[in-house]
């Protein structure tokens, strides 16, 4: 039985964050939420699917800190705009909304990465139309490098670098998701 680093063997770069790097900026975005919303009850929703990982690691590391919301509520919204691309095509497409009621609750709309900006501002400006009582973005990574548009950010996690980046939830073509941490794939990847 193989492990994941093992399945994918020869197709990663370098390590650019390790699983505790990751874990340890979890815990850090889990005690700022968890501060600023004390005894108030918490709805975090994902973005699927990459921030699949991020939305189920900081769920549980909230609930592990005893003076935070009086309740968590976990949901997920479904856009996309890479598709089976390495950029982002610019075009925001919603795939699923919320099952949840946004109207009236605390937000944390919560993202694998932000880029260019554009998928971020969509959900919020869509999110806040439904009128929240208080609307927050989490983001474990952050790569500015690319941003078109200036989009809120409360809660950021890690700096991402400049480059295509996989795993903890982040994939090519749907795969290197489970990757337990964050890692610049090899350059003969993509021509394949």
């Amino acid at each position: 039985m193989s492990t994941v680093s093992e399945t994918y063997e020869g197709t990663i770069e370098r390590e650019i964050y390790s699983a505790p790097q990751i874990a340890g900026a979890i815990e850090q975005l889990a005690a700022r939420i968890a501060a600023d919303f004390a005894g108030q009850p918490l709805l975090l929703l994902g973005v699927l699917k990459g921030a699949l990982y991020v939305v189920t690691d900081l769920a549980r590391a909230i609930a592990r800190i005893s003076d935070g919301p009086s309740e968590v509520i976990v949901d997920f919204i479904c856009v996309s705009s890479y598709g089976n691309q390495t950029r982002s095509s610019g075009e925001v497409r919603m795939l699923k909304d919320t099952t949840e009621t946004v109207t009236g609750r605390n937000v944390v709309i919560v993202e694998d990465i932000v880029d260019n900006g554009l998928t971020l501002e969509y959900l919020h400006a869509l999110l806040a139309e439904r009128k929240p009582a208080r609307l927050s973005t989490c983001v474990l990574f952050d790569k500015p490098y690319h941003r078109r548009v200036d989009v809120p950010i409360d809660y950021v996690g890690l700096q991402c670098p400049d480059e295509f980046v996989v795993g903890y939830g982040l994939d090519y073509q749907e795969l290197f998701r489970n990757l337990p941490y964050l890692a610049q794939l090899q350059p003969w990847v993509f021509s394949t």
